[in-house]
């Protein structure tokens, strides 16, 4: 099972593997290119970019501070991260407010527990509507071509995902829409 430094390292050796880039450029590319399905927050990748750089696994180039330098995967880096995507994922502790708030729903009434749904089902249109944008770029992006095909698998999983809860919404806004208006103890 792959520890979480391990995914944390494959996010940014991956990230590298498309290009150099520096620490700042890598966060702002997991978050906009991965941010559907993966985060990495700043206070993660600049201590992974020092243990990489330590080991090998990536080069800096230009500026000596962290925070200018350009960081490049080494052919060692490469190995690492084949190595490191071979490895079965690491399953991830569901931690999701929405269903908790849910569950315990009785105590909040069926209107404000509409208000949730209906909040949630806003963001999933939203995130289908984004994944839809990013299927497109990709589709017109001549530089990653090698790359979109796999990308795409991703942004069909967000799509997907979308979809389910808009599906799943409105579902529970009709069941909560049957509940009676006081269901406080």
């Amino acid at each position: 099972m792959m520890a979480r430094g391990d995914q944390t390292q494959t996010a940014v050796l991956g990230a590298l593997s498309v290009m150099p880039m520096t620490g700042y450029a890598l966060r702002s590319e997991i978050q906009n290119t991965l941010g559907h399905f993966w985060n990495e927050s700043f206070g993660q990748i600049y201590p992974t970019l020092a243990e990489l750089e330590r080991q090998g696994l990536v080069e800096r180039r230009g500026a000596e501070r962290t925070g200018s330098s350009t960081f490049a995967i080494t052919g060692d880096g490469t190995a690492r991260l084949r190595e490191l995507l071979a490895q079965p994922e690491q399953p991830a502790r569901p931690r999701n407010g929405l269903l908790l708030r849910l569950f315990f729903g009785r105590q909040l009434g069926p209107e404000a527990c509409r208000d949730l749904v209906e909040a949630a089902r806003r963001r999933a249109v939203e995130q289908l509507a984004h994944m839809s944008a990013v299927r497109e770029e990709l589709r017109n992006d001549q530089q990653n071509t090698a790359d979109s095909p796999y990308w795409l698998l991703t942004v069909s999983a967000g799509e997907h995902a979308a979809r389910a809860t808009i599906a799943w919404a409105d579902e529970t806004l009709a069941a909560l829409a049957n509940l009676p208006a006081e269901e406080n103890p």
